[in-house]
C-alpha cells in the first residue's frame, strides 16, 4: 500500500503530496494516474504498453510508479514537509540517503 509524504517546492511554496509503496490505483487504472498527475506522455505509453501486453505492464508499473513520480518531484526542486519520522521512512523506501 502506497504511503503519503507531503513536499513542498521551496521557490514557490507549492505543496503536492508525495508517494512510496505499491500503487493500487496503478494496478487498476494503468497510466491514467500518471496522466492526471501531470505525466502526460508516460501515463500515455504505460496505457500503450499496458494494452499490448495484456495489462501485464500495469502490474509491473504498480510496483515502481509511486518512487518514480517522487524522485522526479525531488529532481525538480522539491522537498519534504512531513514529521521528521515521515520523513526518515520516505527516506528510507526511496534510497535516499540522509
Amino acid at each position: 500500500m502506497a504511503k503519503v509524504i507531503m513536499m513542498r517546492e521551496p521557490q514557490n511554496g507549492i505543496t503536492k503530496k508525495g508517494f512510496y509503496g505499491f500503487s493500487w490505483t496503478s494496478l487498476f487504472f494503468g497510466g491514467f494516474p500518471a496522466i492526471i498527475r501531470g505525466d502526460l506522455a508516460i501515463g500515455i505509453l504505460v496505457l500503450i504498453a499496458n494494452i499490448l501486453t495484456c495489462g501485464v505492464a500495469a502490474i509491473i508499473w504498480a510496483f515502481v510508479y509511486n518512487k518514480k513520480y517522487t524522485l522526479n518531484l525531488i529532481e525538480k526542486g522539491y522537498t519534504f514537509l512531513d514529521t521528521p519520522e515521515a520523513i526518515a521512512e520516505a527516506k528510507e523506501k526511496l534510497g535516499i540517503q540522509k
